[in-house]
């Protein structure tokens, strides 16, 4: 038996040590003390018990007992433990409770239920949600009790229980906890309370190290995912680890550009080796030749369906061309011309608007238009070109385009490939009408990146570039008069606020440890609404948010001597748990 292993009691002390000052307080109040121990190695679902006592030492005993027999029956070694304990009780009914899911957008109802009162049979909100025992599929907006899904992880539970009738009129309690979390490195981390927080590490706010390890272990969970010929895993469905199945080239391209910008800071070997392998899979097999109707190759990344997407040549440039930046060699030089002349061949010339969708092989226009992103990806990526090689051709390409884009109030969706774009664009020409559209594109959006409940990752990626236009604008005095046109405290606040609310997208291994297989992605970034969705391209907008997140931390002071010289004085204190509650 391994459940003994060294570490395993000195983790299960300190963890006690840690509860016992915050649960002192309230022995007295909520009665009898309610506990959940969960141990997981990795390799499949958390175990969970859970046990009452009068105190917290009486808890305690009973609770390690039953741990420690669950860790030798299922020759557990105690990787990652877990203990959470109940610190608020609302007694409801399931029809009650109905309506307080049908209130709630899926996946986001934050509690833990018992069934009983004495707390014999319960649940944490981690065992619920990674059971899907509160989803109803993508086609319901809101949660919902799955009466199946939640009778088989009951039976897991407790195998002699009955199956629960779930009748309108019977009892259901609706638990808030908190908890502690022990993993490999034996230091015990504090979880988070009820609240859209709730079940994760407590993080007041983002030091340099913890940017880093955000951006190591997601980067790592994605050179995972690249297959030995270069195609990617595309993601998975983590509740029960149904891979998913489609596959999107435009998106194994955005990625491998994520990589780069990780790899820029890791340097870490086996990350630059599965980048090496996507971007042969790239140029070997999405991408392909044909002539223009004047004779001129053009290449042109080929999607499922035999779609040429206008963003996926734009994506590829980016992706090579940030190869190309960090690593000195012209190697894909003549690609990135071949893909540059395709966006070429997809503008009008006339008014700079894109075609989006194309049919290969003939390149007959099958969408004139599907998603705004393809018109910033584009424009980006023709800059990040333009920026590494100086060719005028794909500067004039983005000027026209941007004529198209400013006389069609383009900014009004609010896009961070437009934000990207423009960012670079007035790298080269600091023009007052780019540096205006660069601060229309966001400033009436701040209260919807404050306060916005999904972890939306490219609400980062927004404000982020648009954070280096504004330095930008603060270089040039003619142009600080388009400071009145944003509120600048309220930009700062949003965007701190955005920042650590992704860490509620983050699997942490005290939340990956729920799942059906841990290992597989714990590290990695999931989309909650989405039934904890983990896609590369998902992966891929937090990556590039936090790589952004980290550059900007090395100028953050200066920054802030910005907002308070043009937009007055900064609210101080903790910024974690800031965004709006899920229930309405």
């Amino acid at each position: 038996m391994q459940a003994t292993l060294p570490g395993f009691a000195e983790k299960l002390s300190r963890m006690r040590a840690s509860i016992r000052p915050v649960l002192k307080g309230t022995e007295g109040g909520f009665s009898p003390v309610v506990l959940f121990f969960s141990v997981s190695d990795g390799t499949a679902r958390a175990r969970v018990v859970n046990v009452a006592g009068s105190s917290l030492e009486a808890a305690w005993q009973k609770g390690l007992l039953a741990l420690r027999t669950v860790m030798k029956r299922r020759k557990l070694e105690g990787r990652w433990i877990r203990v959470d304990w109940i610190d608020e009780v609302k007694p409801a009914t399931w029809k009650e409770l109905r309506a307080i899911l049908a209130r709630t957008k899926r996946n986001y109802f934050r509690y833990g239920l018992a069934l009983d009162r004495e707390m014999k049979v319960a649940f944490t909100e981690m065992e619920l949600n990674a059971n899907a025992a509160l989803y109803g599929g993508n086609a319901t907006a809101h949660a919902v009790l799955n009466e199946k899904n939640f009778a088989l992880y009951a039976r897991t539970r407790y195998p002699d229980m009955p199956v629960p009738s779930f009748a309108d009129e019977d009892e259901v309690f609706i638990l808030s906890t908190r908890g502690v979390f022990c993993g490999e490195d034996g230091e015990v981390h504090r979880l988070n309370g009820a609240g859209p927080d709730a079940g994760r590490r407590s993080i007041e706010r983002l030091s340099k190290e913890q940017v880093i390890s955000l951006i190591a272990d997601s980067s790592d969970y994605l050179a995972r995912q690249v297959n030995e010929d270069g195609s990617f895993v595309y993601g998975y469905h983590p509740c029960f680890d149904r891979q998913i199945a489609s596959y999107n080239g435009l998106r194994h391209a955005s990625t491998i550009y994520s990589m780069l910008e990780a790899w820029e800071i890791t340097r870490k070997a086996e990350l630059k080796s599965a980048i090496d392998r996507a971007l042969t899979y790239l140029c070997g097999t999405l991408v392909k030749r044909c002539n223009l109707p004047d004779g001129t190759q053009a290449a042109f990344l080929v999607d499922v369906g035999n779609e040429i997407k206008l963003g996926a040549n734009a994506v590829a440039i980016l992706a090579l061309a940030k190869y190309a930046a960090l690593n000195g060699t012209d190697l894909y030089d003549e690609m990135m011309e071949r893909l540059a002349l395709g966006i070429r061949h997809m503008q009008d010339p006339e008014t700079g608007a894109f075609v989006h969708v194309l049919n290969y092989p003939d390149l007959s226009v099958k969408q004139a238009f599907r998603i705004i992103y393809y018109d910033g990806e584009a424009a980006f990526g023709l800059m990040r070109l333009y920026g590494l090689r100086q060719d005028p051709r794909w500067l004039h390409i983005v000027e026209k385009a941007f004529e198209h884009f400013i006389a069609s109030d383009h900014w009004k969706y609010h896009d961070h490939w437009l934000s990207y774009c423009v960012n670079e664009l007035t790298r080269y020409r600091p023009e007052e009408g780019y540096f205006r559209f660069a601060i229309q594109n966001v400033a009436g959006y701040l209260d919807f990146v404050s306060e916005r409940i999904t972890t939306f990752p490219t609400l980062l990626e927004l404000m982020m570039a648009a954070r280096e236009a504004l330095a930008r604008i603060d270089e040039r005095p003619e142009l600080h008069g388009l400071f009145a046109d944003i509120d600048l405290v309220l930009f700062e606040r949003a965007l701190e606020k955005r920042a650590h609310y992704l860490l509620n997208g983050h699997f942490w291994p005290e939340m990956a440890m729920y799942y059906r297989n841990p290992d597989r992605i714990v590290g990695s970034f999931f989309i909650r609404h989405h039934a904890f969705r983990v896609r590369i391209d998902d992966v891929e907008h937090y990556l590039s948010g936090f790589a952004a997140y980290l550059r900007y931390m090395e100028e953050r002071p200066k920054f802030l001597d910005l907002v308070r010289r043009h937009g007055g004085q900064i609210i101080d204190g903790p910024v974690a748990g800031g965004p709006i509650a899920a229930n309405g």
